[in-house]
């Protein structure tokens, strides 16, 4: 059967199903077996758990200390992961240090890896395009952080696109030189990209696949060892595609892969001492790892992220599905999630928010179009929605409750797609602005309006929030996105009236912007940032002029 066809098939079966949590498996896949795949998708369950291993030194190895991950829809003990504890990190210090600070390839040496690089690219982007296997990523990802199937399926998508985009050559254009001409014959400077050697990746757990996924090939790509750490939540999903990356050419020991919690981590970079680690999480994390690590990070940290609606209101309908997918996909568990919608008051007159409301009240627990939030409790969310109902002028526009009839546990969150609106002078105190802006990861997201006198605020408030990673500036009027654009610093920006806040496909910069150690995703352009530094050789080989002689001293 044609891909593309079966493809089609597997997208619309399950987005007409609503009787399950997950995509139904079709008789045809349930019947193919994935020589690198070591657990079945369909049956982890806590009568049927999974197991998740460590890889270190070319060989994947248990630990001497299991943990339990349970279902995040029912609270079963469904997947054992050997997580290594402080006492078990020295193979792992003895991996990474085992790599000099040259890399393992370079422009100036064993360069037949970038080719070799481009194959594993190319054989792992066309085994991910199979229909079989897109689909086991797809129900992988949403047996271990439930989102609906079209989110799932979107994040293997653009991995196998990511692959695709850095197959035969591409990964040797990655490390493209130039070159300078010198002050005399046989002098020319020469600008390298040159890896940094051993170096650490620490992946959260909303996007198991696409994140370290990306990340890792472009570490790998240009000359590094990357010791990968995904949360150990979700880190079976990374299990399984490092073994599918081996089946496709991916050298055993070239990547270590380590189940642990923070505290062993954190001895590992300090013992091992990478010359770089990209962070992707938590702010708070990102900070203490900056300071243990001196400076020899790069982070894509949390997002408190904002949408504009400019003066011209049109496209209503448009705007407010895009509102809702910003704020409430995922169960509003991305980095960059519309965390503030500022709304003009030419939308007032609108039925921009009964529209928002209305969308918002078609999602449901039993297709995951909201699901469990694996890092924020209910109670946590019910606190911080009261704390802001309490501002002068506060209001519930939607939501506000928990789910019910479900079983997910307790030590997660489930609470109904949900918007609070609080005035905008009201929001930019000093006492209040730290709590409006805090970041909830997830459905949750706060209102407000403003007057066309007052974008100065609007723009204040942006200028005064501390995380630049998205933001949608929703107009078709130049002049105002002009304004707005040149005055704020977000690092992923959409602009226009098809504006978002979400989306990290694989053909733009993702990251963000107006910090230093800023990490970015997906692109040439930020795999060389991260992955690489610059390295200048001045070539000067002569001649030496006959009628030189030794000049005065200097």
């Amino acid at each position: 059967m044609n891909r593309i066809i079966l493809q089609k098939q597997l997208l619309d079966r399950c987005s007409r199903s609503s009787s399950s949590h997950i995509c139904p498996s079709l008789p045809l896949i349930s019947r193919l077996l994935h020589t690198f795949a070591t657990v079945s998708a369909e049956k982890i369950s806590g009568s049927y758990p999974a197991e998740v291993h460590n890889l270190v030194q070319g060989s994947w190895k248990p630990s001497d200390s299991w943990t339990w991950i349970i279902d995040p829809l029912n609270g079963e003990k469904f997947i054992k992961i050997a997580e290594v504890q402080e006492s078990e990190i020295h193979p792992f210090v003895s991996s990474l240090s085992s790599c000099p600070k040259y890399g393992l390839h370079n422009p100036l040496r064993a360069q037949e890896r970038y080719v070799m690089y481009g194959d594993i690219s190319a054989k792992a982007a066309n085994k991910l395009a199979q229909p079989e296997v897109l689909d086991f990523f797809a129900r992988l990802i949403q047996r271990v952080v439930p989102k609906s199937y079209v989110q799932a399926l979107g994040e293997v998508q653009v991995t196998q696109k990511f692959l695709e985009n850095f197959s035969g050559d591409q990964v040797r254009f990655l490390a493209r030189s130039f070159a300078v001409p010198g002050n005399h014959l046989g002098q020319q400077s020469t600008g390298l990209r040159w890896p940094y050697g051993p170096v650490a990746i620490i992946t959260p757990f909303n996007f198991p696949l696409e994140i370290p996924l990306l990340q890792l090939m472009g570490a790998l790509y240009m000359g590094n060892k990357p010791v990968l750490k995904v949360d150990s939540k979700v880190s079976i999903v990374m299990d399984q595609m490092l073994r599918m990356l081996h089946e496709c050419g991916l050298p055993l020991e070239d990547a270590d892969f380590i189940n642990s919690d923070g505290a062993a981590m954190n001895k590992l970079l300090l013992e091992a001492k990478p010359n770089m680690t990209l962070f992707t999480g938590s702010s708070r994390v990102a900070e203490k790892l900056a300071a243990d690590l001196k400076g020899r990070i790069k982070l894509e940290d949390a997002g408190f992220d904002w949408k504009i609606l400019g003066p011209d209101v049109q496209e209503v309908d448009y705007v407010a599905w895009v509102c809702d997918q910003d704020a409430y996909a995922c169960s509003g568990q991305k980095c960059s999630a519309q965390s503030i919608l500022f709304v003009h008051e030419n939308w007032g007159s609108s039925e921009l928010i009964s529209k928002m409301k209305s969308l918002a009240g078609r999602r449901k627990l039993e297709d995951l179009t909201i699901g469990p939030v694996l890092t924020v409790t209910t109670d946590a969310m019910v606190d911080h929605m009261n704390k802001l109902l309490k501002l002068p002028g506060s209001k519930l526009l939607f939501g506000g409750e928990p789910l019910e009839n479900h079983s997910i546990p307790e030590v997660y969150g489930a609470f109904k797609p949900t918007a609070v609106f609080v005035p905008l002078k009201e929001m930019l105190k000093i006492e209040n602005f730290d709590l409006v802006t805090k970041e909830i990861f997830g459905p949750f997201q706060v209102v407000t309006a403003y007057r066309n006198d007052e974008l100065e605020l609007v723009l204040e408030a942006c200028e005064r929030m501390h995380a630049h990673l998205t933001a949608a500036v929703v107009s078709n009027d130049p002049l105002f996105l002009q304004d707005v654009l040149g005055r704020s610093v977000n690092g992923t920006t959409y602009a226009g009236i098809r504006a978002r806040t979400t989306g990290a496909p694989q053909n733009h910069w993702f990251g963000p912007a107006g910090d230093p150690r800023g990490a970015g995703i997906g692109t040439p352009e930020a795999i060389n940032l991260v992955w690489s530094c610059h390295r200048e050789v001045i070539y000067d080989i002569g001649p030496v002029p006959k009628t030189w002689s030794i000049p005065a001293s200097t």
